[in-house]
C-alpha cells in the first residue's frame, strides 16, 4: 500500500488573506483540492490522509464529495507546527499501515505536483526505504562573514547543493520509528524542521528523487499569481 499524508494544518499568515491559504479558491476550486486531485489521479496512490486545520474538517469532506476525492479516508487534526502535523498524520496510520508500506508526505499548498515526480519518489522509496524530491541549485551561494555581515570571503559550490521539497516518501516502519525516537530524544522536532531534516539528524541517509520547478509552494500572493499562470498555460491538463 502507498499512503499519502497531505499537510494542510497551517494558517498561512504570509498570504495575508482572511482564510487559510489552502482554502483560497482559484477558478472556483480551492487550492487544496488541486493538490488532492493530483494524488487521487495517480495510480500508485492507494489512500489519502489529510492533516487539517481545526474547524475545516467538515468543509474538506464536502469538497471531497464534490470533486470526487474518493481516496481520502482520514482527516487528522493538525499540530502546533508543521512537524507536529506530520507526526499526527504518521501516527494515524499506526495499526493500519504495514512496515514496508510507503508513506508520501506532501504540502497541501504545493498543488502542481506532476505525475512523473510522484512516481519517481514512490519508486525510489520502495527501492531504498526513503526518497526526497530534489532539484539542482542554480544560484551562487555565499557565506556571510562573521566580522562583517555585509561582506563575504567564502562561497559554497552550487554543484554540491540540492534543493529539497515535497513530496517525500518513506517506508512506514522507518518513518514511524523515526518520529517516536525524535520525540523521545528531542531531535529534529523544533522550529522549521521537517521530516527530511529530522531523518538526517537521526543519522538516516536520504536518497534523491526527481523534482520539478513547477512544484511551487503557495506562500505569498506572488506565488498564487504564478500558480494561476501555470493553470492558464496548462488548462487542458489541470482544469476540468
Amino acid at each position: 500500500m502507498n499512503y499519502a499524508v497531505i499537510i494542510a494544518g497551517g494558517h498561512g499568515a504570509r498570504m495575508g488573506q482572511d482564510i487559510p491559504k489552502q482554502f483560497i479558491s482559484v477558478y472556483d476550486k480551492p487550492v487544496l483540492v488541486y493538490t488532492l486531485e493530483s494524488f487521487q489521479r495517480h495510480p500508485l496512490v492507494d489512500e489519502i490522509i489529510l492533516v487539517c486545520i481545526e474547524g475545516w474538517q467538515d468543509m474538506v469532506w464536502a469538497y471531497a464529495k464534490q470533486f470526487g476525492i474518493s481516496k481520502l479516508t482520514q482527516i487528522v487534526a493538525g499540530g502546533d507546527s508543521g512537524q507536529e502535523s506530520i507526526r499526527n498524520g504518521v501516527y494515524a496510520l499506526e495499526g493500519t499501515a504495514q512496515p514496508d508500506d510507503i508513506v508520501i508526505i506532501h504540502d497541501g499548498v504545493r498543488p502542481l505536483v506532476e505525475p512523473d515526480v510522484l512516481t519517481d519518489v514512490i519508486r525510489t522509496a520502495q527501492k531504498h526505504g526513503n526518497a526526497v524530491t530534489s532539484m539542482p541549485y542554480n544560484e551562487q551561494i555565499f557565506v556571510i562573514s562573521e566580522d562583517d555581515p555585509n561582506t563575504t570571503t567564502q562561497y559554497i559550490p552550487r554543484e554540491t547543493l540540492r534543493r529539497v521539497s515535497t513530496p517525500q516518501a518513506y517506508r512506514f516502519d522507518i518513518l514511524d520509528n523515526g518520529y517516536h525516537r525524535a520525540e523521545a530524544e528531542n531531535i529534529g522536532m523544533e522550529g522549521s524542521n521537517y521530516t527530511n531534516t529530522m531523518m538526517v539528524q537521526l543519522g538516516v541517509r536520504l536518497h534523491f528523487a526527481a523534482g520539478s520547478d513547477k512544484n511551487i509552494k503557495l506562500t505569498t500572493k506572488d506565488n498564487l499569481e504564478m500558480f494561476k499562470a501555470y493553470l492558464r498555460q496548462d488548462e487542458d491538463e489541470w482544469l476540468k
